[in-house]
């Protein structure tokens, strides 16, 4: 018999998350660009990002209108590195910040630059001074590598400081630790640490 999984959180039944999930206002508007193949991933931690978010939105896809870049009233920047990436400062601007976020694995967020000219033409911000990602499941593949969550939780926290978007990863961490309940102590400890 298959499971019943939550509707808004897509977890099992048994481990919805949704009584972690907040709902924090920003001014900066969030717009996650999600690869398809993170749709159905266990840990899609855009989903729990835009849940908890309310000026924020989710788009999957590989190639995605122009249109959804360019918001009235708003800046657009891409959270992602490049050359010419500045690192993420509050009050550049008296504007709010269309935050452009893609979400798959950096192969597949590269190809989607690559096949949406007008994103990899915008302005790019990286952040500087992130904390080691909490995302203890994964590989990073180098220093300051974030979860999608962990990456807008921090972005937002420059940006509109002194606010705390930390109850953000409430969710994130429960996540994980579902993750690290379900495989065992035994079996995280031999793969996941070293």
């Amino acid at each position: 018999m298959p499971r019943i999984h939550c509707p808004r959180c897509h977890r099992p039944e048994s481990r919805c998350l949704c009584a972690l999930i907040p709902s924090l206002p920003s001014r900066t508007r969030v717009l996650i660009l999600q690869h398809p193949s993170e749709v159905n991933h266990a840990l899609n931690t855009a989903r729990l990002a835009v849940l908890g978010l309310a000026n924020a939105e989710l788009v999957v896809g590989e190639v995605f209108d122009d249109a959804l870049l360019q918001q009235p009233g708003y800046r657009t920047c891409l959270l992602f590195p490049g050359d010419d990436a500045q690192p993420l400062v509050a009050g550049l601007s008296s504007q709010p910040m269309l935050l452009v976020v893609p979400d798959g694995t950096w192969r597949k967020a590269r190809k989607m630059l690559h096949l949406n000219p007008t994103l990899a033409a915008l302005p790019r911000v990286t952040l500087d001074g992130a904390p080691p990602s909490r995302y203890r499941l994964r590989k990073a593949p180098g220093p300051g590598a974030l979860s999608t969550i962990e990456a807008i939780t921090h972005a937002l926290e420059i940006l509109e400081a002194p606010a705390s978007f930390q109850p953000l990863l409430a969710p994130f961490d429960a996540l994980i630790q579902g993750q690290i309940a379900a495989m065992g102590e035994d079996v995280y400890r031999r793969n996941h640490t070293q």
